[in-house]
């Protein structure tokens, strides 16, 4: 798939004397174009490294595994690399060392007459060669522990209380994180069936989204996105979806990407015992914990918000995917525990 990738604008924007293609990683969601690993050559700076380049270049017409190839849609992914791109060049940098993320090289676009976006590059940090090589299928308890870290700290890196502090500083970020949120998914759901979750979906959006304790969310944390090294440290990619949010969101995915149902519902208070026990510690370490912030107080209500986070991503898998395998008796029962807390009226 080199013939295809501008070597030299890679080479002329990052300072070398050349580039080699070394390898297609993989290709991005419904074709929007390829994750690359090239090494530099020449230069000032990095001559023989490697490095990652995720080039953005829509198709002429796009696909979809389950049907949702549309404007909306691919305007929302045009959005989301551009917020990709301004988390790596602006908010990455307080990420090190607590919460490993690539560091940005460079980024740029080409765009048209219109200004809609052609093409965006963004090279970073080849994590590989920084240690953390390994993808994983499943975790041990050590490197599950390690990525409850790695949200902790992440959480708690961007963590307010918006009694005495402005909401997150999402300048440039989603508003609101994560990928199915609601205000981003109208056409999912509009194909929900009627009923109770239907009903309160802007309910249960409201209460995650006016929570008094607010952080950045990492927005797509499933084990997937988690690389780890040979001692079962951890580093994250994969920013298209973050944004302003109650962190119960990336948690309740991370589990779910992570568990069966039956081990999601036996491990809950154990898993939830973990990670508050790491961000305590965050917390701690931070410039928060010298403000008015009640940790206590936050633990009480993300406790509470973790039903609704369950029951926020179940609502767009009923619209996007019905009959996805995430849709499970555990699922079911934490949707019904966020709807038995909404008022009738809401329903």
């Amino acid at each position: 798939m080199s013939d295809n990738f501008p070597l030299e604008q890679v080479a002329r924007t990052i300072g070398c004397d050349s580039v080699e293609f070394l390898e297609s990683i993989q290709t991005l969601w419904s074709g929007y174009g390829q994750i690359a690993r090239v090494r530099l050559h020449g230069g000032k700076h990095r001559d023989g490294e490697t490095v990652i380049v995720k080039h953005v270049r829509p198709p002429s017409a796009p696909d979809h595994k389950y049907g949702w190839a549309n404007d909306l849609s691919h305007q929302r992914k045009l959005k989301s690399y551009e917020i990709e791109r301004t988390f790596y060049s602006k908010f990455a940098a307080r990420c090190r060392p607590s919460c490993p993320v690539p560091e940005t090289i460079a980024s740029w676009t080409n765009k048209n007459a219109k200004d809609d976006l052609l093409s965006l590059w963004i090279a970073m940090e080849d994590m590989d060669a920084s240690g953390f090589s390994i993808r994983r299928s499943a975790v041990n308890e050590s490197q599950l522990d390690a990525c409850l870290q790695w949200l902790a700290n992440f959480h708690a890196t961007f963590l307010v209380d918006t009694k005495v502090h402005s909401t997150p500083a999402c300048e440039g970020l989603w508003q609101t994180g994560t990928y199915w949120h609601l205000e981003t998914r109208p056409d999912e759901l509009n194909a929900m069936p009627a009923g109770p979750l239907k009903q309160a979906a802007a309910a249960i959006d409201t209460r995650l989204s006016q929570a008094r304790f607010q952080t950045i969310v990492h927005g797509d944390a499933k084990l997937a996105n988690f690389c780890f090294s040979a001692n079962d440290q951890v580093a994250a990619v994969d920013f298209q979806y973050v944004g302003g949010g109650c962190g119960m969101k990336d948690i309740a995915y991370f589990v779910s990407s992570c568990f069966s149902d039956r081990e999601c519902e036996k491990r809950e208070r154990e898993l939830l015992d973990r990670y508050f026990a790491h961000l305590k510690n965050a917390v701690a370490d931070s410039s928060i914990s010298r403000s008015s912030f009640s940790f206590a107080d936050m633990e009480t209500e993300w406790r509470s918000l973790y039903a609704f986070a369950w029951a926020d991503f179940y609502r767009f898998l009923a619209g996007w995917s019905p009959g996805h395998w995430k849709m499970h008796g555990y699922s079911e029962q934490m949707t019904g525990r966020a709807l038995a807390e909404i008022p009738a009226d809401d329903q």
